[in-house]
């Protein structure tokens, strides 16, 4: 209990009283519990966008998509006060400044509190594909579970960032006391545990839950780890290890793309294979 109280601590803002002290243990733990907290966020993120959906609009129009969804991805970003939405546009802010004067200015530009034009354009960019891909799954009917599984393979990315020796780039922060302190076994738990609530959710969705859905979430989960993990090595090399704001952009971006991938309306074959 006291782990999962310190991730709500330290990934949303619901009055959850943390620690008195937080060591590297305990903050491992915590961040193995990530995708449990992106679960529970999702869910309060699910009741506004039905309860939006059931307001406004009427059955087939725009607005039982669009509004929705912006009321969803709204949500999402409430309950961590913006703060994986303000660490992607200062990673992207790092990731802009010339290559040639090295990860220290890099590092430099993702402390400074203003925000660039590169931070700008990639917060509304991933920002307008969360809401468009939301509003096109809610469009199919699977609106639900996609913003389940999106969420909770975000929060993942967090793990696996932290888990397997990962460096941090610097010795203050969150980066600094996260870095590496997730065990490998616990790693593999949560990604474990996030395909059997994807494939589950895809199940018995209320809105047409089947084994194709099922499927097509833990696909998702798949493709959006995949992608973490590649998104991870690349920004470890590049600044030279882990950051809180490299946390946040991998929790945004995993989430986008999660969401992409739920939003596809066309079947592959992998899923003619299983279905």
């Amino acid at each position: 209990m006291l782990a999962a109280r310190t991730a709500f601590t330290l990934l949303t803002v619901l009055p959850v009283r943390g620690p008195d002290r937080l060591d590297r243990r305990l903050a491992g733990r915590a961040m193995a519990l990530a995708p449990f907290v992106g679960l529970v966020v999702a869910l309060v993120a699910a009741v506004a966008v039905f309860g939006m959906r059931i307001s406004t609009g009427t059955p087939g129009h725009r607005t039982q998509t669009v509004l929705p969804a912006a009321v969803g991805i709204a949500v999402l970003a409430l309950a961590s006060r913006g703060l994986h939405l303000d660490g992607l546009a200062d990673l992207a802010d790092g990731l802009g400044a010339r290559r040639g004067r090295g990860r220290e200015r890099a590092l430099e530009v993702m402390r400074e509190s203003t925000v660039g034009a590169f931070g700008v354009i990639a917060v509304v960019f991933v920002v307008l594909l969360q809401v468009t891909a939301l509003g096109a799954a809610i469009s199919v009917h699977r609106g639900t579970v996609s913003l389940l599984v999106a969420t909770m393979t975000g929060r993942l990315a967090a793990t696996l960032a932290c888990a397997g020796g990962t460096p941090a780039a610097h010795p203050n922060g969150l980066g600094a006391l996260v870095a590496g302190s997730v065990r490998t076994r616990d790693a593999v738990l949560s990604f474990l545990a996030v395909c059997a609530v994807a494939a589950l959710a895809g199940r018995f969705d209320v809105d047409g839950g089947d084994t194709s859905r099922a499927v097509r979430g833990v696909f998702a989960v798949c493709v959006g780890t995949v992608a973490a993990v590649g998104m991870r090595h690349y920004l470890v090399r590049r600044l030279g290890g882990l950051t809180g704001d490299v946390l946040g952009g991998l929790i945004e971006l995993t989430t986008t793309i999660t969401l992409l991938f739920m939003a596809m309306t066309f079947p592959t074959p992998a899923l003619h294979l299983w279905t």
